[in-house]
């Protein structure tokens, strides 16, 4: 058995995986090594993760999650989990080489994420060949949700949208301009905050100022990070909330571009099920 965990800071995807099928699946807390100790993920993953083992062998962990992005902070993740499994190995690595392997499997690619945040990477196949910096909803993260949502209330505050969706919006929010400003500039997690309108974006999805504004940040995104790789040469394949939910539009904005988008998913996990499914199964016919 093998156990496969796909994870951000607010949660973790843990699925149980026999061949290539899934036999059982959990979720934790998210597990950023930056806000979280050893101690605390050990302790969650003994209550949480530990007994649905039931004594089985574990042959492989394999964690991907927000935060795990250098040796020293992968360790901690890598720890925690021998704390509580034993395995003959435990790999740990980023969020974006699960969307990597669980987009592109064993065929090079490149991969894309857009959630809250977004990012990108060039895939050869095995491991994460090129990168272009996200940098994050301030001066980056094109096509995010925290991006989206900041595009939306700059048009909002700024009386460019449809008549009517401006007042539509600040009362189904409870919000005011003041309110807003205070969100952003004032309180912490302001990206979250950004993305959380998405929902609204979704329920108006006909209106064209909203259309043309989330047209106008995927072709930001496919500009400014798909476009530094070899794109001409590969599918660009995506995973993310954001991705997910506004597909077409995703879709017309990369055909405007001749660009050939592949794969569009909300999570990679299925992906990574097959993957590491096809790679055991090889591993224990040689």
């Amino acid at each position: 058995m093998i156990i496969l965990a796909d994870g951000g800071s607010t949660k973790v995807d843990w699925r149980f995986v026999d061949g290539d099928k899934e036999i059982k699946q959990a979720s934790t807390k998210g597990a950023n090594p930056f806000f979280r100790t050893r101690e605390d993920i050990s302790e969650e993953i003994r209550t949480t993760i530990k007994p649905m083992l039931n004594g089985h062998r574990v042959d492989s962990v394999h964690f991907f999650g927000a935060g795990c992005a250098s040796p020293e902070k992968n360790q901690i993740i890598i720890d925690a989990i021998t704390d509580n499994i034993k395995a003959s190995q435990i790999e740990v690595d980023s969020d974006l080489l699960a969307a990597a392997k669980g987009l592109c499997g064993s065929n090079k690619g490149i991969a894309c994420i857009l959630g809250t945040g977004s990012n990108s990477c060039y895939y050869d196949g095995e491991k994460i060949a090129d990168n272009v910096s996200p940098l994050g909803y301030i001066l980056g993260d094109e096509g995010s949700g925290a991006v989206i949502g900041r595009l939306f209330l700059g048009a909002c505050l700024k009386n460019q949208l449809t008549k009517g969706l401006k007042e539509k919006f600040l009362q189904e929010f409870d919000l005011t301009p003041a309110l807003i400003l205070d969100k952003v500039y004032k309180q912490p997690m302001a990206n979250r905050f950004l993305a959380s309108l998405s929902p609204f974006l979704i329920n108006n999805i006909e209106d064209k100022t909203i259309q043309n504004l989330i047209y106008g940040a995927f072709k930001d995104f496919f500009m400014k990070n798909v476009m530094q790789y070899d794109y001409m040469n590969n599918e660009v394949h995506f995973t993310g909330s954001v991705a997910y939910h506004y597909r077409d539009i995703l879709r017309k904005a990369g055909e405007e571009l001749n660009i050939k988008v592949g794969n569009i998913v909300q999570s990679p996990m299925e992906g990574l099920i097959k993957y590491y499914g096809t790679l055991l199964a090889v591993t224990k016919d040689l």
